[in-house]
């Protein structure tokens, strides 16, 4: 008789939020357990969480420096498997409070001191049960520029100093931003790209100034150029651009857009 494998689903670390779970600015660290200047910014930003009450929310994401804070990566782990039993808050405090004591028998008193009741806690901490959760935020760290710790975001903006004033002063940006424009859309990263069409020969010549460029900032914007006098600008969006040059010598440009506007045509000079 086969026996089905249970599956757990872990809460990851992006997930765990302190404060106001619906919130509309996110205040989030990326820090260690181990660090002195990571313990003061934790003071600072339970300052925060009690001046913006009810108004922002806290998540903290792990960034253990392991080449010189080598029982950080543990102390992130053991913080991770409190978070699923909802006791993140309670053990992220106490980790602070006893930075210098974050051996694995140390880190399973601590979790008891949290109220965690999971009896194989130590097993998972042997195990590296949640190691992945702390790399996964490692590597996101990485990747978004984080170089040193404490690290500040406010919307996903980055906070110029981990300091009580700069924090203060880009969670007051966020939420008149809130106010004015409404909740911060989802991140979604994006280059801007120019794309350079190959020079068109017009009437068996090839000048530099007869070249058309189509320009994408983003998707919301085009600039097509036919020749240093003529600019055709379209603001509409999607926005899709074909060039054609018949044999004539005539560069005709179709554009269309969502709005009902006549193609312009242009003779190239």
């Amino acid at each position: 008789m086969a026996f089905k494998k249970e599956i757990v689903e872990i809460i990851e670390p992006r997930d765990i939020f302190v404060g106001n779970p619906k919130a509309e600015v996110t205040l989030e660290e990326f820090g260690e357990y181990e660090s002195e200047v990571c313990a003061k910014a934790n003071e600072i930003v339970k300052k925060l969480l009690e001046e913006y009450d009810g108004k922002i929310r806290f998540n903290f994401r792990h960034f253990p420096l392991t080449n010189i804070h080598q029982r950080s990566l543990k102390a992130g782990e053991a913080a991770v498997a409190t978070g699923q039993e909802g006791k993140f808050w309670e053990m992220h405090n106490i980790l602070f409070a006893n930075r210098k004591n974050l051996g694995t028998t140390s880190l399973k008193l601590h979790s008891k001191e949290a109220g965690v009741k999971n009896k194989r806690f130590l097993d998972d901490l042997v195990n590296a049960t949640y190691g992945w959760q702390v790399q996964g935020d490692l590597k996101e760290g990485l990747d978004r520029g984080v170089k040193n710790v404490p690290t500040f975001f406010v919307n996903g903006i980055l906070v110029n100093k981990p300091t009580y004033e700069e924090i203060k002063k880009s969670i007051e940006v966020a939420l008149k931003n809130v106010k004015k424009y409404g909740p911060p859309k989802p991140f979604v990263r994006s280059a801007v790209k120019v794309i350079e069409k190959e020079p068109v020969k017009i009437q068996g010549k090839t000048p530099s100034k007869a070249t058309p460029k189509v320009a994408l900032k983003t998707p919301a914007k085009a600039a097509v150029k036919v020749s240093p006098k003529k600019i055709v600008k379209i603001a509409k969006a999607p926005v899709k651009v074909a060039i054609k040059v018949p044999q004539k010598g005539i560069a005709k440009i179709a554009v269309k857009a969502k709005s009902k506007a006549p193609i312009k045509k242009a003779k190239a000079k």
